[in-house]
């Protein structure tokens, strides 16, 4: 399951390509637009045409929920084990033809109800052409590891609010923007948080994001950056198991750990969805474009230095 997810993603990179970087990104923009709102459409149209009683309706894990940019707090069930592909998409720059993949093969398991741990390696790809301050490649190959470690600080009892800390430490010996061969290693740090507002149908979830990272650099130094956001999405469960909804994020960049020199930030907003397909599997998607944004000394809107046009995710779950 989880090598479908990767070949999925390679085919979504390399179609999206095809042609010159307005042309591609924007029919790249109209079938993810199509895709997910044909879907909502369905699933809204099944809902109504089943008319489903609230009873229909089942406590659902919020992991995931929200397509997976913005991550619910749940942990799973104590000895809970299952294997994922997460694949992130990254699409366009400041000129040329850019295209990045991200994938990750993950073991996750689920020691008792308050902790989870995953980890496994990254799988990177580029297509890149013409892109200002970034050399041209198509390539692929494994990019690093990661792991993350979460444990609840507040389970949902009479409070209908959740949090769960995560903690992900990285290593990539590829960039994650450019596909160059570097020595980076990272340690992204999310507050993850939801609520239910209707029981069982509708939930909010918000995330607060750190993430510093350092560079080996060519003089035998290392240059370190950070990257500071927050988000907030919605889910509705529309029939039972099946989920779609938005998600808003505000990402700021800076040079150096702790925010030494502001460089830029992005506003991305999109739509979700989520399926537990069965007992077993799940899928969780996402696509999301920069609305707004500005990088520091460049004219226009948008940073498409630090963050990229339009990103995807789309992961699979098996549980064994």
């Amino acid at each position: 399951m989880h090598l479908r997810g990767v070949h999925l993603g390679w085919f979504m990179l390399r179609f999206s390509q095809r042609s010159n970087k307005s042309a591609g990104q924007a029919r790249w923009r109209r079938r993810a637009a199509v895709l997910l709102g044909a879907s909502s459409i369905v699933f809204g149209a099944a809902a109504a045409a089943r008319a489903q009683d609230d009873s229909a309706f089942h406590e659902i894990e919020t992991k995931y929920i929200f397509g997976s940019f913005t991550i619910g707090s749940s942990t799973g069930i104590e000895g809970e084990k299952s294997f994922e592909s997460e694949n992130l998409i990254s699409l366009g720059k400041r000129g040329g033809r850019y295209g990045a993949l991200q994938s990750v093969l993950e073991f996750e398991y689920t020691p008792n109800q308050t902790s989870q741990i995953e980890f496994g390696p990254i799988i990177s790809a580029y297509d890149i052409r013409g892109v200002p301050g970034l050399d041209d490649r198509t390539s692929a190959g494994i990019g690093g590891f990661e792991a993350e470690f979460r444990s609840v600080l507040l389970d949902r009892g009479t409070l209908p609010l959740a949090v769960t800390l995560a903690i992900e430490p990285e290593f990539h010996n590829i960039d994650e923007t450019s596909g160059a061969q570097v020595t980076n290693y990272g340690l992204e740090t999310k507050l993850e948080a939801d609520a239910e507002l209707i029981k069982n149908r509708l939930y909010l979830g918000f995330n607060l994001l750190y993430e510093p990272e350092t560079t080996g650099n060519e003089f035998g130094g290392w240059d370190d950056e950070s990257t500071i956001g927050g988000s907030v999405a919605l889910a509705w469960q529309v029939i039972p198991n099946v989920a779609i909804g938005a998600d808003l994020w505000y990402l700021r960049h800076y040079d150096g750990l702790t925010f030494r020199t502001f460089t830029g930030d992005a506003v991305y907003l999109g739509p979700t969805l989520y399926w537990k397909i069965d007992r077993k599997m799940l899928l969780s998607a996402a696509w999301e474009t920069q609305i707004a944004g500005h990088e520091v000394g460049v004219p226009g809107p948008f940073d498409l230095t630090d963050f990229s046009q339009t990103r995807a995710r789309l992961l699979f779950e098996y549980e064994f």
